[in-house]
């Protein structure tokens, strides 16, 4: 991939959505962790738990994106994004139990935990995106973080008032899931020879409408069980 060529800015548009759209549930968490917190060190936990988060974000998708490059593991890497695409649509509301800190340092510790153990996940579809290219990820942080930071709450309302930013989001890791799997040293070619080369697309562009399909329809019954 060239830089600042057509796939280079496709891509990292595909992260910086993938980012927002997954960091639904980080705003919460960050919202609820310093929500006990004075204004003043309710900012100074947002900052500084955020920028650890990045930190801690970026180790775990340097990592993804090595172990993306051995065989067979790209293509597995490929069917776990498939639940995680679906639970955008349709999350178990694991953030309930997060509790809010009373103070500075237990605020940040909290906002680390929760957002460490929830991008671990995550960071598959973030790193199947970029393709190899971790420069893209940091870029793709770069310029989301800062929104993430600038309104915690704000985010997950817009995506409530706006559900096809979670939907467009759930079908670029659909449509990153099938590419992984085609992509995949071992298992690719044996796929695409197999299948005929429409499979390069077509499998992409099934699993993005699987996913957002099976996702509304999850949505659609958990909220007529509330």
């Amino acid at each position: 991939m060239e830089t600042f060529s057509a796939e280079f800015f496709m891509a990292l548009g595909s992260i910086i959505i993938l980012d927002l759209a997954l960091a639904g549930d980080n705003a919460v968490v960050i919202a609820m962790a310093a929500n006990r917190l004075s204004a003043k060190a309710r900012h100074k936990a947002i900052f500084i738990g955020t920028a650890g988060a990045v930190v801690i974000r970026l180790a775990l998708t340097f990592v993804a994106v090595w172990l993306l490059t051995i065989p067979y593991l790209q293509f597995i890497g490929g069917l776990i994004l498939l639940p995680i695409a679906i639970g955008l649509l349709a999350p178990s509301h694991e953030t309930k139990d997060v509790q809010a800190a009373d103070n500075l340092m237990g605020a940040v510790k909290t906002i680390l935990i929760a957002d460490a153990t929830m991008s671990l996940d995550n960071v598959l579809s973030i790193a199947g995106a970029a393709n190899g290219h971790f420069g893209l990820v940091a870029m793709g942080l770069l310029i989301s973080i800062p929104i993430v930071v600038g309104g915690s709450t704000l985010i997950s309302s817009i995506m409530d008032r706006f559900p096809v930013v979670m939907y467009v989001g759930a079908a670029i890791i659909g449509w990153t899931s099938g590419k992984m799997m085609i992509e995949d040293g071992a298992l690719g070619g044996t796929l695409v020879s197999t299948m005929g080369g429409w499979i390069v697309y077509g499998l992409p562009a099934f699993l993005a409408a699987l996913v957002c399909l099976i996702g509304w329809l999850r949505s659609k019954k958990q909220k007529a069980v509330k």
